[in-house]
């Protein structure tokens, strides 16, 4: 039997750790003069980070990955589910207590199941179990507010001439939308224009589809009102991101798409609610319905963010279905502000096209009017009302700039608060000026580009709050000081287009790779900030949004016009195509001075979809992922196939993308370029022909951690071919994993440090909390339990043969601080025992060991220990204290 995993209840506490610093890097052959000094960065307390603490984890339901091949790789269905039951069974005997609760047996073999952490357990040390793995909530992905046009971002990629000069249209292609429905009324994509759910679908252009979900459906709920799926046959969408991204692919009305020609097929896994979750059971069971409905193309605007193991059951059936003969096209992840190796699954898997987000050149957005006559557009905020049209205010600027503190009483009615960002919350901010009786507040970015604003929190915001660049704020600034201490504003009553000025550039959330085991990705980017596209009718049909859930549609499109015109194309040559002919762009912090965005964030480049669909040559690997630096450098033979009628001579060359380092979520940035060698300057191809050429890749920086990159080029007369290539300098198993870890306990619904001895009574809530946060990923955690001594240090094991409370293998580094609740119990040592007991009243030690990600276990250095305070359980009245060995409740 394969070595058994089990995922731990871990949940993430919404609290951001994120910061940014430019360093001033010379690492390797970097030359970084000109790059800023470093912007500090002050993470917040332990105490901080534990006050966003809102209520138990969403716990007791697990994947359970059983021997034998799925359908997809040779095995049955009835030999699927003979493997399948045998194993439940065999936990049952063995005294767990499990329901299973869907069985799948097309692109994975295995079932998902209800059942505690200790039968959970139980299932991972069954015999014929090859690991448990935790049904994670998928929330929908946050969304930018701008107002753009898509023929920009069409002409962007070249879309425009692949269906207008090319007369590719996606035709006879299929693509399936795994996302919350498609508005298979709306004329764009095929309807009637008549709001009924039951019209239209089949129909011509939505001719496939399945809702998995029903309008009420919230995997992150409490109520088993919205956490119950209630399907059915019609999955018209109510929410309106899957309507935008299908837009995106293959609209054609109002809003034309990449491909407008093409057939989806829309199989629904969110709710109607604006914030509502899905859950990775569900989406695995779209994603078997999209296979048997032989879709062509699969879009996933959606992922598990820091799930960054491509072992995780949606990666490993994503590169199923690639296998299968579908292109699966998947969104990088909008987490980009947190820092590296922040994408998810399935955007990690081996075979999908991860996409990255670039901004749109032009949005459309309204604006004010100064008393100068200048224009300065603005972003509304969610979670304040929209300013009224026409509306003149008097503008002040906020003492002190930033608001994070009381601000002066508004000297009358009419005025309106100029505030800059930085320091505190935007609800802080508004909040102060809310109090202190303005009627708007305008607050510019400290840095470039859109701020995508939310002025949401407990007391509620009932003036309009807006967001400016940060060049148009130090204007109304200087306005405000030339008219002696204000400026009249008026409020635009319809939007305009203006000059995007991060167009062109990597959206500020578009996620950092690497995998956790430094596979590079993404695998290329597209547009993906402020897009308009097709809405649901009853939402007005048209809208805009943004977000890598944009960018991936794009792919998807320029995928179905590379099938349509070469329809012998296997999913990685349509990868390899297009990663190929990507065009690699600046980095946007530094516009103006030539660096170029790093490779783990934007992947080849800009997809190019003319040149994908017109290029006679292709280029092996598609992809170099160098590792660790470790190993020293990698040797790999490139093969440039010519597919033309003559011969073509390349020159070969190297561009670098600029490096991150430091914390992954404080990330500094360098220009730390690798040292490259080519066995040849050039390479000549003939007529249907192939040539290879080496290269070796290596680096010398003497750092550990270093994410470095950039791309071979292959560069003839008549065109340009990329290879992109990332590795992390040095020792990976030498930085720093688990950055700290301590005991805590719930007052309420908070979160608090606790001190030594604290006592639990494990009744409800009041149990033991291990809060912890990993700074990169691991290859198993495990929490073991001992006696603790009078001076509160680790005494002996709790028994001879048993000591671990919890352990999971490949678990992805922390977007932010995690709990993992002790409920008194311990196993068998590494899950070889089936038996769970229960600790007796008394005094323990909780010892955290990580194994660092692709560590060698049998290597102490691989390895990190933490022990915790000690903790005191004296059981209560209502204790649940199982069948182990602790005392029982109390009559």
């Amino acid at each position: 039997m394969s070595q058994p995993r089990i995922g731990a209840v871990i949940r993430a506490v919404g609290v951001s750790l994120l910061a940014t610093a430019l360093c001033v890097g010379q690492l390797g052959t970097a030359t970084a003069d000109d790059l800023p000094a470093p912007i500090p960065v002050e993470r917040p307390s332990f105490e901080e980070m534990l006050a966003a603490f809102d209520g138990g984890a969403l716990t007791g339901r697990w994947f359970v990955e059983v021997d034998g091949n799925p359908q997809v790789k040779g095995g049955s269905a009835a030999a699927a589910k003979k493997a399948q039951d045998k194993a439940v069974a065999a936990a049952k005997a063995a005294g767990a207590t499990v329901t299973v609760n869907r069985s799948y047996s097309s692109l994975w073999n295995g079932v998902t199941v209800k059942a505690d952490l200790a039968s959970a357990k139980k299932l991972a040390s069954t015999a014929g179990v090859k690991g448990v793995y935790p049904v994670v909530t998928v929330t929908r992905p946050a969304l930018d507010a701008a107002v753009p046009n898509i023929d920009t971002a069409r002409g962007m990629t070249g879309a425009d001439v692949a269906n207008n000069e090319l007369g590719f249209t996606g035709k006879g292609i299929k693509v399936g939308i795994i996302d919350s429905g498609i508005d298979y009324n709306h004329p764009d994509l095929g309807g009637s224009g008549i709001n009924d759910q039951t019209a239209d679908f089949p129909g011509e252009r939505v001719a496939y589809g399945w809702d998995f979900v029903g309008d009420d459906y919230d995997a992150g709920g409490t109520d088993p009102a919205v956490t119950t799926p209630r399907p059915d046959a019609y999955p018209d969408d109510c929410m309106g991101h899957g309507s935008h991204v299908a837009g995106i692919v293959g609209a054609d009305g109002e809003v034309t798409g990449v491909a407008p020609e093409v057939t989806f097929g829309a199989y629904r896994v969110f709710g109607c609610g604006e914030n509502a979750s899905s859950d990775t059971d569900v989406i695995l069971q779209a994603m078997e319905r999209a296979h048997a409905d032989g879709m062509d193309v699969i879009n996933m605007s959606l992922g598990a963010s820091f799930e960054t193991w491509p072992t995780y059951p949606t990666a490993v059936v994503a590169d199923r279905l690639v296998d299968a003969g579908v292109v699966v096209v998947v969104s990088q992840g909008n987490e980009g502000t947190a820092g590296t190796f922040s994408s998810g699954a399935p955007a990690v898997a081996k075979k999908v096209i991860s996409v990255g987000s670039v901004d749109n050149l032009e949005y459309m957005a309204n604006y004010v009017t100064s008393a100068a006559g200048t224009e300065f557009p603005f972003m509304g905020a969610t979670g304040a009302p929209d300013p009224t049209g026409g509306e003149t205010l008097t503008l002040v600027a906020a003492d002190p700039v930033l608001a994070c503190e009381p601000v002066p009483d508004a000297a009358g009615p009419g005025l309106a608060l100029l505030i800059s960002r930085g320091t505190c919350s935007f609800h802080e901010k508004t909040l102060n000026a809310q109090n202190a009786g303005y009627e708007a507040a305008l607050i510019y970015n400290n840095t470039s580009g859109v701020i995508n604003m939310t002025v949401e929190g407990d007391t509620e915001i009932t003036i309009p709050a807006v967001s400016l660049l940060q060049t148009d704020g130090a204007a109304l600034a200087a306005e405000i000081v030339a008219g002696g201490g204000s400026t009249m504003i008026e409020f635009s009553a319809e939007p305009k287009r203006f000059p995007n000025p991060t167009g062109g550039y990597q959206s500020d959330f578009s996620s950092y790779g690497l995998a956790a085991d430094l596979t590079l990705n993404p695998d290329v980017s597209a547009p993906g900030g402020s897009i308009y596209s097709t809405y649901p009718l009853e939402k007005g049909g048209h809208t805009t949004m943004g977000g890598t859930s944009m960018s991936a549609p794009h792919v998807a499109g320029a995928a179905a016009l590379l099938l349509e015109a070469r329809g012998d194309l296997a999913p990685l040559e349509v990868r390899k195509l297009l990663t190929n002919t990507a065009d690699p762009f600046t980095w946007g912090l530094l516009g103006d001075d030539g660096y170029l965005e790093p490779v783990h964030r934007q992947g080849g480049g800009l997809i190019d979809i003319p040149q994908a669909l017109t290029t006679a040559t292709s280029v092996s690997p598609q992809k170099i992922s160098l590792g660790e630096g470790e190993a020293g450098p990698v040797t790999t033979t490139i093969t440039v196939s010519n597919s033309s009628a003559e011969a073509v001579t390349y020159q070969l060359g190297v561009a670098n993308g600029i490096a991150t380092g430091g914390a992954t979520d404080a990330i500094s940035f360098y220009a730390a370029y690798a040292d490259v060698e080519f066995t040849a300057n050039s390479v000549t191809v003939p007529a249907g022909g192939t040539a290879t050429v080496q290269v070796r890749i290596g680096e010398d920086f003497g750092e550990d951690g270093i994410i470095y990159g950039g791309w071979v080029t292959l560069t003839s007369d008549a065109d340009q071919l990329v290879i992109p290539f990332a590795g992390l300098s040095g020792d990976y198993q030498a930085l720093t994993a688990l950055e700290f870890a301590a005991t805590a306990f719930v007052d309420g619904e908070d979160l608090f440090p606790a001190e030594p001895f604290h006592t639990y009574s494990m009744v409800g809530n009041d149990v033991p909390y291990v809060a912890l946060y990993l700074a990169y990923p691991v290859s198993n955690l495990y929490i073991d339990v001992y006696k603790a001594k009078a001076d509160g240090t680790k005494g002996a094991k709790v028994h001879s043969n048993f000591i671990n409370y919890a352990e999971t293998l490949e678990l992805g580094r922390l977007g932010d601080i995690a709990t993992i609740a002790w409920d008194g119990t311990y196993q068998g040592n590494n899950g070889k025992n089936g038996k769970v007991r229960r600790v007796d009243n008394g005094s323990y030690v909780l010892e955290l060991r990580v194994l660092k990600a692709l560590g060698d276990p049998s290597n102490p250095a691989h390895w990190e220990t933490m022990a915790l305070d000690p903790v005191t359980i004296a059981y209560g009245d209502g204790a649940d204290t199982g069948t182990g060995n602790g005392p029982k409740p109390k009559k």
